[in-house]
This record gives C-alpha cells, structure tokens and sequence, in this order.
C-alpha cells in the first residue's frame, strides 16, 4: 500500500522550526519566571575576594533609546518602594493583580513619566531600549539586569542606591529589595542601563 502526497505525514523539520520559534518567543516575554533563585537570592557574598559581578554585557540597540526626564528618578525608587510585598504574579503587571520583573518596571515608569511613548514591557525589551551605565556611573532609578535562566537579559529590577534593587523574584514571592553582592545575584549581573535622558 502507497500513500499518496495528500495523505502523508507532515515533514518534521518545519513543525520543529515553529516550536523552536514559540519557545524562544515565550522565553523572551517570560523574562522573570524562573523558581530557580527564590532561596538562593538571599544570603550576600562575602566581602574580601568573594564574589564578583560580572562586567556589563552589552545589548545591540534595536530601537531609539528611552529618554525619559531625569527628573523621574527620585520618584521611579519612590514608587518601587511602595510595591515591595506586592504579589509576584507571572504576565502581572498591576499592584492589583501583581507583578513579574518587567511588569513592575513597567508600571513604576509608566506612573513616573505618564506622557511617555509606549514603554517596552519584556525584558529584552527593556535591555534595547535604555543606555548602559558604569559600575561607577549607576545612579537610583537605573536598571539592572542578570542572566537568571542561561539566557541574557532575562532579569531586572530598579536599582534604588547602595548597591540594592528593587524586583519581582518568582512565582510564590513577592516584589521585594535584594542586594546585587547577594551570592546568587552577584555572579549573574549584567550590568545596569539608564531610562533617563543624560
């Protein structure tokens, strides 16, 4: 018995090609929805040759920089703070329904600059659109991000001043502040990046 081409199965290449491409899709908005780090987040490296961060990872520009008044910067730590023990809720990005990382960013400079242009909302989004900052150059209202999955730019937070950061962790938390010396953030720095206009 022969199948004609009507009937025969479909190749597999093609239907694993889009597979591929709706689990790095998925994978680039999730953004924050590991469980991996929950426990590990918080206990900080030791000072003295402990753990270091890495040097920032740079992020090719796919979209005009943000440029939001700095004037926003006090303000954009002000409502960060507000959130912390909001629920972590994976896609949330209200205090109602709760936030994952990028959400919480999202809505915090959403409230901070109203009249802005449509702001990203995934992580990648994010990293595209803001300007890299030194080590020594990072100021309160900055981002950082981390590598907390194997891929880059897969987590963030607002950086809100002696070496702290605001951020939605994981599934079961809540928004909270940690340190980027703790022994699970500190090897998985990125880098921060600036919203606002120089």
């Amino acid at each position: 018995m022969t199948f004609s081409d009507s009937t025969a199965p479909a190749p597999a290449a093609p239907r694993r090609r889009h597979l591929l491409a709706t689990l790095a899709a998925g994978a680039l908005l999730a953004g924050c929805a590991s469980r991996r780090y929950e426990s590990a987040a918080r206990g900080t490296a030791p000072t003295g040759g402990g753990l270091t961060r890495r040097a920032p990872q740079p992020m090719p520009p796919t979209q005009p920089a943000l440029a939001l008044d700095a004037a926003g910067r006090e303000a954009s730590v002000a409502q960060a703070m507000l959130l912390v023990n909001t629920p972590y809720r994976y896609g949330g990005n209200t205090p109602e329904g709760g936030f994952d990382c990028s959400g919480l960013v999202q809505y915090v400079f959403g409230q901070v600059s109203p009249g802005a242009a449509r702001l990203p909302r995934s992580t990648a989004q994010w990293a595209a659109a803001t300007t890299p900052v030194s080590e020594s150059a990072l100021q309160r209202g900055d981002l950082v991000f981390f590598n907390t999955s194997g891929a880059p730019f897969s987590h963030m937070g607002i950086y809100v001043g002696g070496d702290q950061f605001v951020h939605a962790p994981s599934s079961g938390g809540t928004v909270r502040k940690d340190s980027l010396n703790s022994r699970y953030f500190a090897p998985r720095y990125l880098g921060g990046r600036s919203v606002f206009a120089a």
